[in-house]
């Protein structure tokens, strides 16, 4: 039986099961006929990428819905049941997305009906709330419903181990085998709310869990008393929370900080699970910003801030020596932010000896070369910040490093050991502390930009991504890794490449995963991964020049080579 036969018959089963509602149902005969349709919602179950279960919402199992969230559940209270013992427990937050409260509460009852008490907070709160809130209340794990910065139409599933970490891809392979142990939906109990929360299975957090989060967080400043002796009053802040959890918490921590000059984009601070004032809920897009920006210039604003729907994700927007507002790359907001913490605990005298800074594989070397300036140990991991966590909870418990600062270059950023998820609460406060910091000192962010440039070299990183959906763009993506794996270039534009670095075997200590890099003579490199969480296939570039208009132009070149040849196979 091919793909196609398969998604048919599955999607009948699902019109003939008596415990699928007749919505559902009335969905499913809207596209009768349609096979190509049908193929697409049942050829696959969604399946665990980097970022847990994550898709277009609607009927199927290739689809985010009341019933695949429910198996999901089940089969993770069932690897729960089989690894803890006495009472286990998990806690649930959710996103302002369309039906995540909904995909919340049904996941809570699920458990419930499975013994596993569960916390539920009320309403929307950031992803890394979550991961704090699994390690303060100790539980055995944790759920997030979030598609992160997906546009609209996605929803997600994130599961967490008792660390407060993303499930690693051995925990994540387990709870996937329980899931498919999960046959029919007569298997997913369920109990009523009233039940659940009569008999102390379902517990609702309340406000106090909020400040215990913002108090942990702001214990992160690292200038709170120069702040609160004037310089937060004066210096001007743009927020915008582009519809998601960020909103309450991020004013709330720069509030406590001393940050009073705030001003939030009144257009963007409701949630709105259609995000309708943005293309896509993104801040590492320029468009995120159109309205912040408008707004920061009525005001003459110091900086501009957003966040991302479930707020693990922040970009920043800084005025460049023309006085423009640009916004900044992931890795050059990283790269600040820890020039700024690392500088300011040499400068106390609380910078520990055995310090590291961790970073993902396709993450900018400047960041990791201004840690090591300072003497901090550098290391590696692969795409997905789940894998960042489990080296910090892994120095945790032997000692060998200091954790001082995490980041991808997808604009996740975390400092503390308090979650083992990125914080863009936590990043909007550094980055937003730093650049009153050094206004204080007569300089813009940009400026100390460049200062670290002329340190230590023009650094100039880029990204392209092309979305391939449906089954045929699976074979596509597959098909264009293939190609570079099977015929590697010998140079690009007349650079030779040196060095081609395959993870699909594992390297360097890391877990296999289906990513190459390729290492150029001039120092660049560009690497090509498919997408955990997305129909995309990322292809990623990094330059090093002698100025700023000579990277770009190395920059340009490399994408200009690259893409062309990834272009003619998808």
């Amino acid at each position: 039986m091919n793909q196609n036969e398969k998604a048919i018959e599955r999607y009948q089963a699902w019109l003939n099961d008596a415990l699928i509602d007749e919505a559902t149902k009335e969905e499913l005969r809207s596209i009768e006929g349609q096979e190509k349709e049908i193929t697409d919602r049942f050829y696959r179950d969604l399946e665990f990428g980097t970022g847990g279960l994550r898709g277009v919402m609607g009927a199927g199992t290739n689809r985010l819905n009341a019933y695949t969230v429910g198996k999901a559940t089940q089969g993770l209270a069932n690897w729960i049941l089989s690894r803890v013992e006495g009472q286990p427990s998990a806690v649930i937050a959710h996103d302002s997305r369309n039906n995540s409260p909904e995909f919340a509460l049904d996941s809570a009852l699920v458990l419930a009906a499975n013994g596993v008490k569960t916390y539920l907070f009320p309403s929307l709160r950031p992803t890394p709330q979550l991961s704090y809130a699994v390690r303060a209340l100790g539980c055995s794990t944790g759920i997030v419903i979030t598609a992160s910065h997906n546009p609209p139409e996605y929803n997600g599933y994130k599961a967490y181990g008792a660390d407060g970490c993303q499930l690693i891809p051995e925990d994540a392979e387990q709870v996937i085998a329980t899931i498919s142990q999960v046959t029919g939906f007569d298997q997913v109990k369920r109990m009523s709310r009233e039940d659940a929360e009569a008999q102390g299975l379902l517990v609702w957090l309340d406000a106090e869990a909020d400040e215990q989060y913002t108090d942990t967080v702001v214990a992160r400043s690292l200038n709170k008393e120069l702040l609160q002796s004037g310089l937060g009053e004066k210096f001007k802040v743009v927020f915008t929370p582009l519809h998601g959890s960020g909103n309450l918490p991020v004013r709330e921590v720069l509030r406590k900080a001393g940050f009073s000059n705030v001003h939030i984009v009144a257009e963007q601070e409701a949630p709105d699970g259609y995000f309708s004032t943005v293309k896509s809920p993104n801040p590492e897009e320029r468009e995120a910003f159109t309205l912040a920006m408008k707004l920061a210039q009525d005001i003459n604003a110091d900086i501009i801030m957003g966040t991302d729907p479930d707020a693990d994700r922040m970009g920043a927007v800084v005025k460049n020596n023309n006085g423009e507002y640009v916004v900044l790359t992931g890795n050059q907001s990283g790269a600040l932010m820890i020039e700024y913490v690392l500088s300011q605990l040499k400068e106390r005298g609380q910078l520990p000896a055995n310090g590291v800074v961790i970073k993902t594989i396709v993450t900018s070397e400047m960041g990791a070369d201004i840690a090591r300036s300072y003497g901090a140990a550098v290391e590696n991991t692969l795409t997905g910040f789940k894998y960042i966590g489990e080296k910090m909870t892994a120095y945790e418990q032997t000692g060998e490093h200091t954790f001082l600062f995490g980041y991808e270059e997808s604009y996740g950023y975390l400092t503390g050991d308090y979650a083992r998820d990125k914080d863009a609460v936590v990043a909007s406060l550094l980055i937003c502390e730093a650049a009153a910091y050094y206004s204080s000192q007569g300089k813009t962010l940009y400026d100390v930009l460049l200062e670290l440039y002329a340190k230590h070299g023009f650094y100039l990183e880029g990204l392209e991504s092309r979305t391939l959906k449906g089954l045929d763009g699976v074979q596509q993506i597959a098909g264009i890794m293939n190609d570079w794996r099977n015929n590697p270039p010998a140079e690009i534009n007349g650079v030779k490449v040196e060095k081609v670095l395959d993870y699909l075997g594992g390297l360097d200590g890391l877990r296999p995963e289906n990513v190459l890099k390729y290492m150029l003579a001039d120092g660049s490199w560009f690497c090509l991964r498919p997408s955990g969480t997305e129909p995309k296939i990322k292809v990623y570039f990094a330059v090093r020049g002698e100025s700023t208009e000579h990277a770009a132009e190395l920059l340009g070149k490399l994408r200009g080579a690259v893409m062309e040849r990834v272009d003619n196979k998808a």
